[in-house]
């Protein structure tokens, strides 16, 4: 369990690292809304790399373990994104607005593909 608490921390910095080229370089080019959208799909593209890595060259591990491991690391991102935006000042009702995929915002694929990412990859790289 500490293992994987552990291999959770390279996705907050890919997540972070992420956020800061939008902020710094994109949003102004694209605006908000499709800067948010671009940055949620590149996201996505660097946890299916990071995944790949993972899985391919450090963990073995049954389906079974890497669909635990997807859930796990989904309530880790979970509690840390509600949490730190919590603590930003931010009210749920914004916090909550991300994932309103009807006003276009595509976060909601994150904590998707976070959940079940892992099981995917690891049947894709081992069946």
């Amino acid at each position: 369990m500490i293992k994987y608490f552990l291999l959770w921390f390279p996705m907050l910095f890919l997540a972070i690292l992420n956020g800061t080229a939008r902020d710094l370089w994109y949003v102004n080019y694209l605006g908000e809304l499709a800067a948010r959208q671009l940055s949620t799909l590149t996201l996505l593209l660097l946890f299916t790399l990071y995944f790949l890595v993972l899985f391919k060259y450090s963990l073995t591990v049954s389906n079974s373990e890497a669909l635990f491991i997807g859930v796990f690391w989904v309530i880790l991102t979970l509690v840390f994104e509600f949490g730190f935006g919590l603590y930003r000042g931010n009210s749920w009702a914004v916090l909550v607005q991300e994932y309103n995929i009807a006003k276009g915002k595509l976060w909601i694929l994150i904590p998707i593909w976070v959940s079940i990412g892992p099981y995917c990859i690891n049947r894709l790289l081992n069946n």
